[in-house]
């Protein structure tokens, strides 16, 4: 179900659309070419290779999703829960600092999850299985 907005609420979802979607997006080369940072980053966690492509498949459903007005809102929900178990996994293995990027990875992680929130924020009535529900109550 597509959910109209206003002009403004248009404007914040879909600069956050685009925002995560460019930062997600950009993530995948390192990931399906197996680049020595994302190697680590999955290594530490006990999950390479396979963590590491299905991460990135998973990733690339979400900037697909993202781009679409009518699954944009299936797109921030599942980005919400890709990015906060990237966070989870920042903050119990992997430190906010890895391979001394000044925390650029966790701050990237951060900023995708918001914008990931924002546009599930703006478009709830339209996330399956539970959108209505959610604004019913909001």
């Amino acid at each position: 179900m597509y959910v109209a907005l206003n002009s403004r609420q248009n404007t914040l979802s879909w600069i956050c659309q685009l925002a995560a979607a460019v930062i997600l997006g950009q993530s995948l080369f390192f990931k399906f070419t197996g680049a020595e940072e994302s190697v680590y980053i999955f290594s530490a966690l006990g999950v390479e290779p396979w963590g590491r492509f299905a991460t990135g498949a998973l990733e690339l459903v979400v900037v697909v999703l993202l781009l679409r007005p009518r699954t944009a809102a299936a797109g921030a929900a599942l980005g919400l829960g890709v990015m906060a178990g990237a966070l989870l996994a920042h903050l119990t293995r992997l430190g906010l600092e890895v391979f001394a990027d000044g925390g650029l990875l966790f701050g990237l992680n951060l900023t995708t999850l918001l914008c990931c929130g924002i546009v599930a924020w703006l478009r709830r009535d339209a996330i399956p299985l539970v959108g209505n529900w959610i604004a019913a109550r909001s």
